[in-house]
Parts: structure tokens; sequence; C-alpha cells
């Protein structure tokens, strides 16, 4: 089932700004797969002055070929040539090309690959054609290669570009729209399981974006997300075994590098580098206690940040030899019993993203973090959520709940009360503002309360 276009209002007015210029303008998209970037260049691309062509994996003489076939839609009789390289091809777009025409290269690294010298081509045609009103796009899942061909200093294409365009997961607050749900803990259940990757809302569609869901698409060794994880590093890794090792034991409970450096029998040091991949591909993140140092590395913890890839590595991947032996009933109904626990984890990351998108009591504050550390009495001490206001004034102190009741409202006061008390940074601040967050609540107008769908519709 497609989806209506959700969201990326900004990069569509970004990318149709540039496309209307009245110089010929470059622009590049990347981002993993599946998150929308080929739909973005749909929506947004002129229809009656764009070729649009999807790259992919044959011969570079076939798909000079094929993007002539597609050419000679918009330009009679491009087709009608055999080009033998493509300096030929793309020197006669350029020269025959209607003033204001789009060339539009999704998958560009699949033509890089076998073509590396395809950006030199293209450097030396955008710079002596920048005054004709042509425009060129190049759009790709692998990160790693749009990057180092648009951003790389080295790179031919690097300065180039009008607009560099990331284009990343959706927001939270976007999956109900796409999956028709709207009560916070069906948005919550919903996002635990999915993520922000478009393209998995409309698999998931398909299927009711339940229970079901998961099983045909994710459990079943048949299904197309059974393996995703896997296709997303091939797009990016070289060498794929170590990086999928190390998302496999985050995803499982470890969190520190040293943790992960003994489970793989390496010196952490060796990891350094790997570990900063993952980190810049938006595949794991640093979780560090409010106010820590950033380089500091005595307190970091590694987090998958992605909770489709979350799920399955908690889930999926140790149960891989049980779902190819059939198993795929058993293994769900295991985990639908650890599910609420899974999903709290995503409640609170959540909920620490939409704090700096919400105004509470009247104060704006910075995105929020947790904290742990010896409390005020020298005993160990964990808050969820700790926030500063922007004018570093006030200090939120919050309790992340997925789920409360009025008896257990009661006794999170107490605690908050008790774990404000004991909270070192406290007397730093003239304010300090106590709040319960609770994705699902029977218990009304209690002050101290912020309830799921104001979070949700932050994250939008």
């Amino acid at each position: 089932m497609r989806l209506s276009f959700l969201d990326r209002e900004n990069e569509k007015s970004r990318l149709a700004r540039a496309l209307s210029a009245e110089e010929g303008t470059f622009c590049c998209l990347y981002g993993r797969r599946r998150c929308g970037k080929s739909r973005l260049l749909q929506e947004t691309l002129p229809k009656r002055r764009s070729v649009y062509f999807v790259a992919d994996e044959r011969e570079s003489s076939l798909q000079r070929a094929a993007l002539a076939w597609t050419v000679a839609k918009l330009v009679p009789g491009f087709d009608q040539v055999d080009y033998p390289n493509w300096n030929s091809l793309l020197g006669r777009w350029w020269q025959d090309a209607p003033l204001g025409a789009v060339l539009a290269l999704d998958e560009f690294p699949y033509l890089v690959k076998p073509s590396p010298e395809l950006p030199s081509v293209l450097q030396r045609l955008l710079d002596q054609n920048r005054p004709k009103p042509l425009h060129l796009v190049v759009s790709g899942s692998s990160q790693r290669m749009m990057m180092g061909l648009v951003l790389d200093a080295s790179a031919p294409l690097y300065g180039r570009a009008r607009e560099i365009i990331p284009v990343k997961p959706l927001g939270a607050g976007w999956i109900g729209k796409a999956l028709k749900v709207s009560r916070a803990t069906d948005l919550l259940d919903s996002y635990s399981l999915w993520g922000g990757i478009p393209r998995y809302w409309e698999l998931a569609n398909d299927y009711g974006g339940g229970w079901e869901a998961v099983r045909q698409l994710v459990l079943d060794p048949l299904g197309v997300l059974h393996d995703e994880p896997r296709r997303l590093l091939l797009d990016d890794m070289r060498e794929t075994a170590q990086a999928a090792s190390m998302l496999a034991l985050i995803g499982q409970g470890c969190h520190r590098m040293s943790e992960i450096a003994a489970r793989l029998g390496k010196p952490a040091t060796s990891l350094t580098r790997p570990l900063h991949r993952l980190l810049e591909l938006g595949l794991i993140r640093r979780d560090q206690p409010f106010g820590s140092a950033r380089k500091s590395s005595k307190k970091t913890l590694y987090r998958l940040d992605d909770p489709f890839l979350a799920f399955w590595f908690r889930y999926v991947e140790p149960n891989r030899s049980g779902l190819e032996a059939g198993g795929v009933t058993t293994v769900l109904q295991e985990i639908r019993r650890d599910f609420n626990r899974y999903r709290g984890e995503t409640w609170e990351h959540l909920v620490r993203q939409a704090v700096a998108r919400l105004v509470i009591d009247g104060i704006e504050w910075t995105p929020g973090s947790r904290w742990w550390g010896a409390g005020m009495d020298k005993i160990p001490l964990e808050v969820d959520l700790i926030a500063e206001s922007t004018d570093k004034k006030s200090l939120l102190v919050g309790e992340v709940k997925s789920t409360i009741t009025a008896r257990e409202l009661k006794r999170a006061e107490v605690e908050l009360e008790l774990k404000v008390e004991r909270l070192p940074i406290s007397k730093s601040y003239r304010r300090i503002v106590k709040k319960i967050i609770v994705a699902d609540t029977g218990v009304q107008r209690a002050k101290i309360l912020i309830p799921g769908r104001n979070v949700f519709s932050a994250l939008r």
C-alpha cells in the first residue's frame, strides 16, 4: 500500500528552489535505504522537463543504453546513438537538452562503481556549463559513497552542489497518520516495531501494521525485512562481519566499549574507527549522563539508534536458528512477553528527543538526557530525564513511564521528590521542574503529568 507523501516539506522546498534557478545547479540527496529519497524526487521533479533514471548493478554499457532510452522521452532520437562512454552521452545531454531540464540519477553509486571516472566527467561538464540552465541531481543509499563523492575535499564534485540534502527517517509523530492509529500506546507500539522508515510503514500497512505484520515481514525467513540489517550494512561497509557483530552485542545489552571489546576478543582501541563509522551512519548513538564531557569515554554507553534495528537485534538475530526451523509462533510469543520492557526503553528515548520541542511550565528546554552516578548520599542514582532550560536557570527532572495507574502515580511522585533531593546538580539551578511523562494513563488533571500525545505531537 503506497502511503500519502508525509512531511519532507523543507527538503522538498529546498530542492524545488534549486531546480528552478536561472543557471544550472547540482544537487545531492543521500540517506539509508527505504527512507523515501526516490519518492522525494518523484514528488519534486518538474514533470514535463525531467529525466528520472534509477541505476542498477548492470555493466556500464547497458546502463548508458537504458539511460539514453529514458532521455529520449524528453529529447527525441537520443537513443538512436551508441554512446561508447559517459563523456559522449552526458556531453550530448548538455548540448541537446531543453533549457531548464533536470537529469536525476537515482542510486548514483551503482553508476560510479564500474565507472570511477564518472564524477570527473560530471565535474568538467558542470564547470563548463554552469551558466546554462540545466540541472543535475544525484541520489544514493550508500551513505559512505555519497558523502565521499560530494563531501570529501579531494573528490571531483566537492564544493559544486547547491544543495546537499540528507534524507533521514521520519519523526515518530508521523507514524500515526501512516498506520492510522491515534492512541499514544498504539503509536508507541508501532514506532517501537518499525521506527521512522516510511517504506517499513507501507509494508506493515499491508498486514494491518501489528503483530501479523511482524510475523510475515520480519520473523518469517521469507519475509521482505527478515534480512534487512545485512542489506543496510552492505550498502555502506566493505566488510560487514565486525559491524554486524557489534550491532548484535549492543542490541543484546553490551553498551560499554570495554564490554563489546571483551566479547569480540579484541582491544578496545581497535573498535574506535568501526564505532565511529556506525555513529556516522546513524545506526548507533552515544548515551552519556547529563553534564558529562562529550569526549569522556568512561561513562559513554552505545545504543542502537533505530527502533527497527533495536527490535531485530534484540529478538530476531538471537533466534535465527529457531526461525529457520519453523519456530515463528514460539519466537513471537517470547517477544510479546518481553515487549513492554523493550517499548519502555523506546519511550524514554522519544521523550528525551521531544523535550526540546515542548514548552513545559512556560519554559523552553534543551534536549533531554539521562543521568546516572553517585547521589548526594554517595549511593548510586539513576534519573530517566534531565534537561536544562535554554536560559540555564531551570532544571527539568523527570520520570518516564509507558503506563501508570493512580496508585502508581502517587508512588512515582514520592520517588521523584527523593531523586531530586539526592541529585547533586539540583543545587546549581534556581528552579526545579518535576514531571512524570506517561504514554498512557487513566489519571486525569494531574499537574505533574505530561501525556504521551504531547510527545508524539512534538515529534513531527
